[in-house]
């Protein structure tokens, strides 16, 4: 326990920060359940006795709001170029839906987490029956992904194979958005679907717009399950031809030769070499 007094932020709030919903949030769950996360600093300044914060600005302003004079912190033993805010790993949406199930379960009032979470109680419903008719495969691609709870209710409507072939296709196009599920299913067939839910959007297409969207979806998932099979022999391909041309400009007589005869082509050999990754 430290006195607040005693801590000295390493940099400047963003006065918008002070009225963000993060901010909210952490404020509220500090009135309700108290810190959970002590902060991170340096080791007291022998000269003032100071510590420096290294993580934890937002905690250490709520504290001080509420006026509290003591705060819970971790001491960092070690004068390390160790970045704290870079090294945090945000809750994805799935994890944040079995944090909810576990406090919930473990008999905390609703009312009191949605307070503490600083959201609506329908919200926090939402939240905790998120993964509620959704498959086990889904769950595992989805794990990592940050998305509404409007998605869930969207997926519902499929059969378990059909949910497994939408997640994918939205992982494949980066795009894990509620609009882009529901586009899925409005090119669902009948049979996908589970027995007594409607499709969406539908009443403004034809049958014939209908099927060939369907037709579209299947060739699309087709398409990404065959880049996904070769994906890594291409790249080891890729990478095995840029180690070979980087040798071939490594030699003079050859590089004389290319900007004679294939200037064009030494422009798009020297595009190659100049890759620095995969994702370049």
């Amino acid at each position: 326990m430290i006195a607040a007094d005693s801590l000295l932020p390493s940099s400047r709030l963003d006065g918008r920060l002070l009225s963000s919903h993060k901010y909210r949030q952490i404020r509220e769950s500090i009135l309700e359940i108290g810190l959970i996360e002590p902060l991170a600093v340096s080791a007291a300044d022998r000269k003032t006795g100071q510590h420096l914060v290294l993580d934890g600005h937002l905690r250490l302003n709520v504290m001080k709001e509420l006026g509290l004079t003591e705060v819970p912190c971790l001491v960092a033993t070690d004068d390390e170029s160790f970045t704290y805010n870079n090294r945090v790993s945000r809750l994805s949406t799935i994890q944040e839906h079995l944090m909810i199930r576990r406090a919930i379960d473990r008999g905390i009032p609703a009312g009191k987490l949605a307070k503490s979470l600083c959201i609506d109680v329908s919200l926090l419903q939402k939240k905790s029956s998120l993964l509620d008719g959704i498959c086990a495969e889904v769950v595992e691609i989805l794990k990592d992904r940050n998305f509404s709870t409007e998605l869930s209710p969207v997926l519902r409507r499929m059969k378990p194979t059909r949910q497994v072939e939408c997640a994918e296709l939205m992982v494949a196009a980066n795009s894990v958005t509620t609009n882009y599920a529901k586009a899925l299913l409005a090119a669902t067939p009948q049979e996908m679907l589970v027995a007594g839910k409607k499709p969406l959007g539908r009443a403004s297409l034809s049958q014939e717009q209908v099927a060939r969207m369907e037709n579209e979806m299947s060739n699309l998932l087709s398409q990404y399950k065959l880049a996904e099979q070769s994906q890594g022999e291409e790249m080891l391909n890729l990478m095995l031809a840029r180690g070979y041309i980087i040798k071939l400009m490594d030699n003079p007589r050859v590089m004389r030769y290319l900007h004679t005869h294939y200037a064009e082509v030494l422009e798009e050999f020297a595009k190659i070499v100049e890759l620095t990754s995969i994702d370049a």
